[in-house]
């Protein structure tokens, strides 16, 4: 490539970039998390109607959850990626799954993200899964947009549930709307960026559509008939309150995660969601330069450098059934990705062709041509693994994703032994997507494998969909181990209790299994020349 092509390819790809947005949505259970996933798609015209999530019942489901097991039970368990345009911006969204089982999940998802919506529900305030989940992001130095959903039902004062977040998260919050009433009364929202208030009108489609909006300011509300005067004087008092005794919003400070920009709402019926997302596509970061190791030394790799590079952050069998196909999610760093372009594998050193490249929604594909930094494309392929970084010319390594100690462990047979060939190229593609962990007694490779999980629904998980995806019905034999850790230092002169056990994951690392937390803590003790790992 000449120097003139490499400087207009550059221009180009710095272009691409500045539209992406490139985010994650987390929340605890429940919190209205996939809703406000679904309903970006509606307000940006990718969906005419949305499709409520709800219990089993419900003949609806929402677009982001595919699998059955999901649809089923009304929540997500996988994290999904979704493509589309909002007005100027090319967005890329991944939805996580909230329950703090899956929590692996999440986690590889967020290293994939350039920032955060973290959904609160509005009667709860933070919840323990996002406590967990915003530490997370905090390490990771990730940029976090909260929004405090279901304010049309009974809840907490705004002001208390600004002063939670400050103190149970501890960060600077800076309100950039505020409710018109709540509960029963809740009418809209103050925009404090544009000191207009929106006064919404429900429609008889309830939140499947978007609502009529009227826009006027704060001296028009008090001739406005629908709304009670104590509303109206409340609202006045909370703005004079945050005005003065508030944090002040600076870009500088949410980008350095010191503040969080806080917005008030409902997903369910559509109200403060034009708010959001007009805010998030000006506030929200493009994609930035990420960090890599070479055998030699650290480099930064900047998105729009012409060399293209990128990560599998997840992998995803059989979202195609009649094809068995295992789709590998790459998060697109650097450089400009092309149909059948071939590149390397870091950890193979092998070149690998990117055929039939896709973007996503739910489980819908569309072949695409050409992507850029902080876009997320579909590779149907097996010669990946979670992790890999893919390069078109140097090899290097993003930082490696987040593996964490299993919890649980169990052995796993099929109930029918003629199925055993079904149950082990399944468990293959299982763990690979990192549903469950395999692993082995130490020194015992030819003794069969028994699984470990962060907690008790993976299991569930994976018997279903050894079920309906491998035709293979499961039963479970429960190990008597509770935690568990990697060891870092010698083996031979780690002083174990008689009942933990040594046991081997796929990459060969040395595992302890404990029978009880405070084992683990005792053994930690009595061991201080050697390293106990939690996550690895």
């Amino acid at each position: 490539m000449s120097q003139e092509d490499q400087s207009s390819l550059q221009s180009e790809i710095r272009g691409e970039v500045q539209r992406r947005r490139t985010f994650a949505i987390i929340s605890h259970p429940d919190a209205g998390k996939t809703t406000l996933t679904e309903k970006l798609l509606l307000f940006s015209g990718m969906i005419r109607a949305a499709g409520m999530v709800g219990g089993r019942k419900s003949t609806k489901t929402a677009t982001s959850d595919w699998m059955a097991i999901e649809q089923d039970r009304g929540i997500s368990v996988t994290a999904s990626a979704m493509q589309f345009n909002y007005k100027d911006s090319v967005v890329n969204v991944l939805d996580t799954p909230g329950h703090q089982d899956f929590c692996e999940d999440t986690y590889r998802t967020l290293t994939a993200a350039d920032s955060v919506i973290m959904v609160l529900d509005a009667s709860k305030g933070v919840e323990a899964q996002t406590i967990k989940l915003f530490e997370a992001c905090r390490v990771r130095s990730i940029p976090v947009i909260t929004f405090i959903n279901k304010m049309d039902l009974q809840s907490k004062n705004p002001i208390d549930l600004m002063e939670e977040v400050e103190q149970v998260l501890g960060i600077k919050a800076s309100a950039r709307n505020w409710p018109i009433g709540y509960g029963r009364d809740f009418e809209g929202v103050f925009n404090r960026g544009t000191s207009q208030a929106h006064l919404y009108r429900r429609t008889g489609a309830g939140g499947s559509s978007i609502p009529d909006v009227e826009h006027c300011t704060i001296e028009n509300l008090r001739d406005h008939t629908n709304l009670p005067g104590q509303d109206l004087e409340t609202l006045e008092e909370d703005l004079m309150l945050i005005d003065e005794a508030g944090n002040p919003f600076a870009m500088e400070d949410f980008l350095a995660g010191q503040v969080t920009p806080v917005y008030f709402g409902s997903a369910m019926i559509n109200f403060g969601l034009d708010v959001l997302f007009d805010d998030f596509v000006s506030l929200a970061p493009c994609p930035r330069s990420r960090p890599a190791d070479t055998d030699a030394d650290e480099i930064t790799v900047t998105p729009d450098q012409a060399e293209f590079s990128a990560f599998i952050f997840k992998l995803q069998a059989n979202m195609n059934p009649k094809h068995r196909d295992c789709v590998a999610f790459i998060r697109i760093n650097s450089g400009r990705f092309e149909k059948d372009m071939v590149v390397k594998n870091s950890r193979t050193g092998k070149k690998v062709r990117l055929s039939s490249p896709h973007t996503l929604v739910a489980k819908d594909r569309n072949i695409l041509q050409h992507a850029y930094p902080g876009d997320v494309v579909g590779i149907t392929s097996s010669d990946f693994r979670l992790g890999d970084t893919i390069t078109s010319k140097s090899l290097y390594n993003f930082k490696p994703l987040p593996k964490f100690q299993p919890e649980l462990f169990s052995r796993i047979r099929a109930k029918d032994l003629g199925k055993r060939k079904s149950l082990d190229k399944g468990l293959d593609q299982l763990v690979a997507e990192g549903t469950v962990q395999l692993m082995y007694e130490d020194g015992l490779h030819d003794a069969l494998p028994f699984i470990g999980a962060v907690g008790r629904l993976q299991f569930e998980v994976l018997q279903h969909r050894l079920l309906n995806e491998y035709g293979v019905d499961t039963e479970f034999t429960p190990l008597p181990y509770a935690c568990s850790c990697w060891l870092k230092g010698d083996p031979a002169t780690f002083d174990k209790p008689v009942q933990a056990m040594f046991a081997r994951d796929l990459d060969e690392r040395l595992m302890v299994l404990f029978t009880d937390i405070w084992s683990k803590d005792r053994c930690a003790e009595k061991n201080p020349d050697h390293e106990l790992l939690n996550i690895h």
